[in-house]
């Protein structure tokens, strides 16, 4: 019991030390900590699945800071400290719940897929595609680093992603698992709604995918848009948060669509 109480307490020094410092390498945590790398990495594998670190290039940076937003010093890559996203952990780890070590996935862009990332660090031998330059910046960082490719076609600010008919061919090339997509609004009725009419890429990203998983917070659903981008007949799973009203779920199901509600606490 006590050996339990002193892994406790040492893993929740590690988070405080890392938000705190921001990015710390494995050797710095094991001298601080006065015990071996090996263990330090198990630290971090644990807190990593926990949603409470993102292991990262030798080490671990803090999960509360990650965003789907990136820049370029140089040749160093570093996230972009912006909003938190910790709120759309659970959706992530749901939906990280879907892959299995081999996987091909296609990962459209957009903060609510980007909570998928840090998930994947206990996943191997996976091949993502996506057309969000910061996640493929992401996922070559990670220890146990995938294989990545990038759509290309034309970059995109407003969504921070490249969109076009190059990007279309490209993804329309390969066969994938699992498309992970997100939405920006979602019509009980119909599906996964934009006010945009850049729909080509994520329409392809379907097109390719055996299944089709949707992640989206239970706010989306308030949101009314004219431009439907995906059918309920196109999706396989929706992910999304407690705040899912029954009558809305139970419509989703009824259209086929099975609807993971991510526990807040993320058990």
């Amino acid at each position: 019991m006590k050996s339990s109480k002193s892994v406790e307490l040492r893993r929740n020094n590690i988070v405080a030390h890392v938000n705190q410092h921001g990015h710390t390498q494995v050797e710095t945590l094991a001298s601080q900590f006065n015990t071996s790398e090996v263990t330090i990495r198990k630290d971090l594998a644990a807190l990593a699945e926990q949603g409470k670190l993102i292991r990262q290039f030798g080490g671990a940076v803090p999960a509360s800071g990650f965003t789907n937003s990136a820049i370029i010093e140089g040749d160093a890559t570093e996230n972009v400290h912006q909003k938190s996203t910790t709120s759309l952990l659970p959706i992530g780890k749901a939906a990280a719940g879907l892959i299995k070590s081999g996987h091909k996935l296609v990962i459209d862009c957009g903060s609510t897929t980007a909570s998928l990332l840090p998930f994947l660090s206990n996943k191997n031998s996976l091949v993502v595609m996506t057309n969000a330059l910061a996640t493929a910046n992401f996922l070559t960082r990670c220890e146990t680093e995938p294989t990545v490719l990038m759509t290309g076609g034309t970059w995109d600010a407003q969504s921070q992603s490249f969109q076009g008919a190059m990007a279309e061919q490209l993804v329309s090339a390969y066969n994938f698992d699992v498309a992970f997509i997100g939405a920006a609004g979602i019509d009980v009725n119909r599906g996964t709604t934009t006010f945009n009419e850049l729909t080509g890429v994520t329409r392809a990203m379907a097109k390719a995918a055996t299944k089709v998983v949707v992640m989206a917070s239970s706010s989306k659903l308030n949101h009314k848009m004219p431009n439907l981008e995906l059918g309920w007949s196109q999706i396989s799973v929706l992910i999304t948060d407690e705040g899912i009203r029954d009558e809305d779920k139970q419509n989703i199901e009824n259209q086929g669509v099975a609807v993971i509600v991510a526990p807040q606490n993320g058990e």
